[in-house]
């Protein structure tokens, strides 16, 4: 009997060794989970709110709690092509495709990334706007035509808004509360939003807390859009009608007698 009761005494003590200690925890919220697009609208920005809960019987840490904040958009396949000039015009040579690629996708933290985390982190992690399309079981390093591919996407898309890194973009309004504002352009696309959010301390990740938010079409903009899909036929044909009674008016309005 005792023989029995020390075996599971070593099994209790090796099962709570194995056991991954989660001394902090993170707890989100936000001031909105949905945006509405309608006649007038111009853009929008949410906030996303957090609290880091720490174990009461946890010692305090000797390096401050960083705070990464990475916010997906729909994804699509997307496609990048090369131009090459030959003679005088210019030619699509090669291209890549890059499936189940986020449309939107905005990066922040309380400070540069760089000062978080290492790079090998930062890729193992999918941290940053270099590394968070990367797909989970792909390799660390990609060849160097891809690598230049996705330099491109990610440069196309910064430019028109759609993809952006905030080194400043989080707040912590006390050592454990932080706040982070995430601006959603006008061109964001309409779907699904994911938001991971990822607390670190001494470029070690701590906790992850994942949310989520969406953009939808509302009033006149959300039925139009219903009825395009709904009804395409009748769709069609009153657009060509309307074309045809505008171009008709445009006609009368200004005849020259």
């Amino acid at each position: 009997m005792s023989r029995a009761l020390a075996l599971v005494a070593m099994l209790v003590v090796t099962l709570c060794a194995a056991a991954p200690l989660r001394a902090e925890t993170l707890i989100a919220a936000m001031s909105s989970h949905q945006i509405q697009i309608t006649s007038n609208y111009t853009g929008s920005q949410l906030t996303v709110f957090g609290v880091v809960e720490r174990d009461g019987r946890t010692v305090a840490r000797g390096d401050p709690y960083d705070i990464v904040v990475t916010v997906r958009g729909p994804r699509r396949m997307l496609l990048v092509r090369e131009k090459e000039r030959l003679g005088p015009i210019w030619i699509n040579r090669t291209q890549r495709r890059f499936p189940d690629s986020s449309l939107f996708l905005t990066v922040a933290s309380n400070r540069p990334l760089s000062e978080i985390i290492s790079p090998e982190t930062a890729q193992r992690e999918r941290i940053g706007l270099e590394h968070a399309q990367r797909p989970r079981d792909a390799a660390l390093d990609l060849d160097v035509t891809t690598a230049r591919f996705q330099e491109g996407l990610i440069r196309i898309l910064a430019d028109k808004g759609l993809y952006t890194e905030e080194d400043r973009g989080v707040t912590f309004l006390s050592s454990t509360v932080f706040s982070a504002p995430i601006n959603v352009p006008a061109t964001a696309p309409t779907g699904p939003y994911e938001i991971d959010i990822v607390l670190y301390a001494g470029g070690v990740p701590l906790a992850r807390q994942t949310t989520h938010f969406e953009v939808v079409k509302s009033g006149m903009e959300q039925r139009l859009a219903a009825g395009a899909h709904d009804l395409p036929l009748v769709y069609g044909l009153v657009t060509v009608l309307m074309a045809l009674l505008l171009g008709w008016l445009a006609s009368v309005v200004f005849r020259r007698d």
